[in-house]
């Protein structure tokens, strides 16, 4: 039992949760499962955090609403949520304090480490690399439900009736405070410049997204990410590249898989599936697509599993998401591109003239290839949010004139309404480049938020 490893006293050790949402719920209930006296805190004191506290106290767990983390509070164990920065001053006196101080995503591994575990990380991409992975592991009847950064808290797995694999999806939060997970197969789908109000420096996101595929089995890797080709190629052995572009698209570098001249993903000089049997756009999609092809021959999942699942695929929600068509104009939910690269990514999968809805919680980065795709392809730019400001100055550096402030989503998709057909847009695009914390709790409440006024404006 874990208390017997992590406790400090014979008497009953106590486990101290930071966060109340669903990773902290989680690893609250696998704590009280493993024999710990567990208290959780978190700082808000809302209607859906005074619910939590009626049911966790129910369950024999202290939930203290309205408080802030403090190293003076008792406790044998610290465990973090992945919202919660790691070096919060109150952290780092625990760990200089002496106490065990872990994150959600490390709790989960010590409680599944028996399991194979398929790690997937990236700034974009790992999403969808995830739920292409978690539908070819289905269609192969294995028991293989998507966590971590989506789908299931990490923790929950571990509560639920043991799985045939662990699919996690990890976000540079969650591994900076895991050391332990050790994944059979790590995929790494690409990197550029993200959270560097969190980690600072690009070389402390890098370190930390390279330390989860330093401790992988076996490495599959996305030769067409300049970055990744170019420090990566050849640090480590069992890794696994690939490309779109071909066989020889990559050299010195040998792809294992790749797109070649018919249409078809080959692995290992093996056809595996055609191409056009995934109905998402873009040619980021079929690099997650190679990843995910990738993934699964590792894990030795049959070609006709991989087939099925791929023909079957929808897409994931937020993520270029289709929600409508209103007089041949297509309302497209990106909510997904948090950052500047993925927003890059939406405008250049849909097609143009586009009127873009942008902005929110500002993040640092470099905006240049997005303002030149904004350029290209966006005939009005409608900007909410905190960012909104900001963004008007750099589309106004760039020499861009055309757009509005708008403020608020149902601003936005009732003004796209009354100008999208004198401009004669193809597509509303919501692709904020920005996180959602100014006016959301998150990025699917951005994106309901924008389907929802959609579906009010757009009868």
């Amino acid at each position: 039992m874990e208390s017997a490893k992590l406790g400090q006293s014979e008497l009953q050790p106590t486990a101290y949760v930071i966060g109340l949402g669903l990773s902290g719920v989680a690893a609250a209930r696998l704590l009280k499962k493993e024999g710990w006296r567990v208290v959780v805190s978190d700082r808000n004191s809302g209607e859906r955090q005074v619910a939590q506290q009626q049911t966790l106290t129910a369950e024999g767990i202290d939930v203290q609403l309205g408080h802030n983390f403090s190293a003076d509070d008792p406790m044998d164990l610290v465990v973090v949520s992945p919202g919660v920065p790691w070096d919060l001053p109150s952290l780092v006196q625990a760990r200089e304090n002496g106490i065990s101080t872990i994150g959600e995503m490390e709790l989960a591994w010590r409680a599944l480490s028996h399991l194979p575990w398929l790690g997937i990380t990236g700034t974009n991409g790992k999403t969808t690399t995830t739920e292409l992975v978690a539908a070819i592991f289905k269609s192969a009847q294995l028991n293989a439900p998507a966590c971590g950064n989506i789908g299931y808290a990490a923790c929950q797995v571990a509560l639920d009736p043991e799985p045939d694999w662990v699919l996690a999806e990890l976000s540079s939060y969650q591994i900076e405070a895991a050391i332990g997970p050790k994944p059979k197969i790590g995929v790494w789908t690409t990197f550029t410049p993200d959270h560097l109000n969190r980690h600072k420096t690009i070389e402390n996101y890098y370190a930390i997204k390279a330390s989860l595929l330093e401790r992988s089995e076996k490495r599959v890797l996305n030769g067409d990410d300049p970055y990744l080709r170019e420090t990566l190629a050849n640090r480590w052995e069992n890794s696994y590249w690939t490309s779109i572009d071909g066989p020889n698209a990559i050299t010195p570098l040998v792809p294992s898989t790749y797109i070649d001249q018919q249409g078809w993903v080959v692995y290992q000089g093996e056809r595996i599936l055609a191409v056009d049997s995934l109905k998402m756009v873009g040619r980021h999609n079929l690099q997650n697509l190679l990843m995910a092809v990738t993934a699964a021959k590792l894990a030795e999942i049959p070609n006709a599993a991989i087939a099925a699942a791929i023909e079957n695929f929808s897409g994931v929600a937020h993520r270029l998401e289709y929600v409508t068509t209103w007089e041949g104009v297509d309302f497209i939910n990106d909510s997904k591109a948090t950052n500047y690269d993925a927003a890059e990514v939406g405008l250049s999968s849909v097609n143009s003239p586009v009127i873009l809805i942008a902005g929110g919680a500002p993040k640092e980065g470099d905006d240049n290839t997005w303002l030149d795709r904004i350029q290209e392809k966006a005939v009005q730019v409608l900007l909410i949010g905190e960012a909104a400001d900001q963004f008007s100055q750099r589309l106004i550096d760039v020499g861009y004139g055309r757009f509005e402030d708008v403020g608020t989503m149902e601003n936005a998709v009732q003004r796209s309404k009354e100008i999208a057909l004198g401009f004669r847009a193809k597509v509303v695009l919501l692709s904020p480049a920005c996180a959602s914390f100014d006016q959301y709790a998150n990025f699917e409440a951005r994106g309901d938020d924008f389907k929802n006024q959609c579906e009010r404006f757009l009868k």
